[in-house]
């Protein structure tokens, strides 16, 4: 059981770091989606949205085509740097990021555009700055949206799979997660561990879901 707490310890991690890029990300394209107008917003609207809906095998393989060692990030970080992403933890992160982004970004915009623009006009007459106002008007008002979608992404992240086992592998201590741990254990057969994991997974998920879905601004108004 001590390599299930190890592939628990490295999934929370993953996440954690997963959910706190797309909390910078997620939330600042969310806004400039949300407020600026511009030609072609909607085809980057559906890009963004993308890694919904493709399937993980297949955004894995784009992202080793990115990151590996002859692609052009990977490449570039290998020769300047010294630096593989490839089978490593930091590799998984970024998978877990970009499959997990669509949900903090049209969490976000969806939070952003709910927010009425008179308020944010009213603090600008007031000599406030474009910066202040977005952290003192405007999400101020949207952080409930956007910790629901922080909170479904955490639980995304922790369940991701495929692009996670094509850029980073399966290696046991080192980027083994909880979801490719449980597959590894099936195939061993090794019942037990896959049936810990399955439960130290779905109660976790369950408790995510339960706190985002307190925070939906629809439900908080209905029972106010």
């Amino acid at each position: 059981m001590d390599a299930a707490w190890v592939a628990l310890a490295l999934t929370l991690k993953v996440a954690g770091w997963a959910t706190a890029l797309n909390l910078v990300f997620g939330v600042a394209v969310g806004y400039a989606l949300a407020r600026w107008r511009f030609p072609g917003r909607d085809l980057l609207d559906a890009a963004f949205t993308l890694p919904m809906v493709m399937p993980p095998t297949v955004l894995g393989y784009y992202l080793l085509v990115l990151i590996g060692s002859r692609g052009p990030v990977g490449a570039w970080l290998l020769e300047h740097f010294g630096i593989r992403l490839v089978f490593t933890w930091q590799a998984a992160v970024i998978a877990a990021t970009v499959v997990a982004f669509p949900l903090v970004f049209k969490a976000a915009r969806a939070a952003f555009e709910a927010v009425d623009p008179q308020l944010e006009d009213a603090a600008r007459t007031l000599g406030i700055g474009e910066l202040a106002v977005f952290f003192r008007v405007s999400l101020p008002l949207a952080w409930r949206g956007i910790l629901a979608g922080l909170l479904l992404a955490f639980a995304r992240a922790l369940g991701e799979f495929g692009a996670t086992l094509m850029v980073a592998g399966s290696i046991a201590g080192k980027t083994q997660t909880l979801s490719i741990a449980v597959y590894e254990a099936v195939q061993a057969g090794q019942d037990d561990t896959a049936n810990f994991l399955v439960g130290v997974t779905s109660i976790t998920c369950i408790a995510v879901l339960l706190s985002a879905g307190r925070l939906v601004p629809g439900r908080v108004a209905a029972r106010a």
